[in-house]
C-alpha cells in the first residue's frame, strides 16, 4: 500500500513539473519573435496593412513580430502555411476574403474553420461606378438601362474572372432578378486596370471597392453611383447605398482578418485580442488607413468568425449560380 502511495505521489510530482513550463510559457507569452504571413505580395494592400498591424504588435507585445509574404496558388500558399502552423501564438496570419472563395472553386479544401480568427481590421465595401460622361445620374437609372438592353449589352471589369468583384457584380444581379451573366465581364488584372479601361470607353462599369477608384473619382473622371455596404460609407458620404437606390439588399465587402490556426490556448487567444484591439484603436492604425483609403472595421472573436461564415455561405451561393463554382 506504501509503495503504490509513494509511486502515486511521485506521479503526481512528475505531471506537476512537466506541466508547469506549459504553463508558464502561457503565462509569459510572447518569450521570443512571432512571425505574421502575408498570403500576398510585398507591397500590395494587404501587405501593408500587415505591417503596419505587426508593428504595432510588436510594440504593444514586447517582441519582434516580423511579415513573411507567402504568395502563390491564388492566394492558397501563404493561407495554407498559416492553417497548417503551430498554434501556439508565434504564427499568425493576415487572411482575406478569398479564404470564402478558394475551397468553393476547388483550390483547396481549407476554409475559415482553420483558424481561430483574432478580429476583423478592414473592410472596403464595392460598389458601382461608371465613366462620369456616362450620362447615369444614378443606380436606378444605370439599372433601368440595363434591363432594357438585350443581354449582353453592358459590359463590366476590375478583377479576374471569378474574383471578388466579379460575384460582386453577379450577386446585385441576381438580387436585381437578372441572370448573374446579363452584364458580360471582362477579366481584368485589378480595379484600377478595370477603371482605366472603362474611362477609355471599353467597359461600362466597375463593380470594386471605391476606395480603388478614389484618385479617378478625386479627379472627376469616374462616378460613384452606389456602394455595396449597408450604411454610406464614411469616406463617401454622398453615395447612397444600393438599399437606398434601387431597393437591393445585396452587400459585399473586401475584408482583412487578423488570424491564427486553429487551437490557440484561451489565455495565448485573449492576449492577442487585447493586443490587436489596442493596435486597431491607435491614431497611428486610424490615420495610416485613412491616409491609404483603406475602410477599418472591428470585430472580434465569435462575431469575426460569425460574419466571414456569412460571406462564405453567400459568395458560395452566388458562386454556384454563377457557374464558377466547382461542381
Amino acid at each position: 500500500m506504501l509503495r503504490r502511495s509513494l509511486l502515486a505521489a511521485t506521479a503526481a510530482i512528475t505531471m506537476a513539473a512537466l506541466a508547469a513550463p506549459v504553463a508558464n510559457a502561457q503565462e509569459d507569452y510572447p518569450s521570443r519573435p512571432i512571425q505574421m504571413i502575408v498570403p500576398w505580395g510585398a507591397g500590395g494592400g494587404t501587405d501593408a496593412v500587415g505591417r503596419v498591424v505587426a508593428s504595432l504588435l510588436q510594440e504593444e507585445l514586447g517582441q519582434p513580430v516580423t511579415v513573411i509574404n507567402r504568395t502563390g496558388g491564388s492566394g492558397v500558399v501563404g493561407h495554407s502555411a498559416i492553417a497548417n502552423a503551430e498554434p501556439d501564438g508565434y504564427t499568425l496570419g493576415i487572411m482575406t476574403i478569398e479564404i470564402d472563395m478558394m475551397h468553393w472553386q476547388g483550390l483547396t479544401d481549407l476554409t475559415y474553420e482553420n483558424y481561430d480568427i483574432l478580429a476583423l481590421v478592414n473592410a472596403d465595401p464595392g460598389g458601382v461606378m461608371v465613366s462620369a460622361d456616362s450620362g447615369y445620374e444614378n443606380v436606378q437609372a444605370l439599372l433601368d438601362k440595363i434591363k432594357s438592353e438585350p443581354k449582353g449589352t453592358f459590359k463590366a471589369s476590375g478583377t479576374g474572372q471569378g474574383g471578388i468583384w466579379h460575384l460582386g457584380l453577379a450577386g446585385w444581379l441576381l438580387s436585381e432578378g437578372l441572370e448573374p451573366d446579363y452584364v458580360t465581364f471582362v477579366p481584368s488584372q485589378g480595379a484600377a486596370a478595370g477603371i482605366t479601361d472603362m474611362v477609355a470607353g471599353g467597359v461600362d462599369i466597375v463593380p470594386s471597392s471605391l476606395a480603388e477608384g478614389r484618385s479617378m473619382i478625386d479627379a472627376g473622371r469616374v462616378k460613384p453611383l452606389a456602394s455595396m455596404s449597408a450604411e454610406r460609407q464614411e469616406m463617401f458620404p454622398d453615395v447612397p447605398t444600393l438599399k437606398e437606390g434601387t431597393g437591393s439588399d445585396w452587400t459585399l465587402a473586401v475584408w482583412r482578418a487578423v488570424v491564427a490556426p486553429k487551437g490557440l490556448p484561451e489565455d495565448v487567444k485573449a492576449k492577442l485580442i487585447g493586443a490587436v484591439e489596442t493596435a486597431y484603436n491607435s491614431e497611428e492604425y486610424q490615420t495610416f488607413m485613412k491616409d491609404r483609403g483603406f475602410g477599418v472595421r472591428w470585430a472580434a472573436g465569435e462575431e469575426a468568425t460569425k460574419i466571414v461564415a456569412e460571406d462564405d455561405a453567400a459568395l458560395g451561393e452566388v458562386m454556384k449560380k454563377a457557374g464558377l463554382a466547382k461542381q
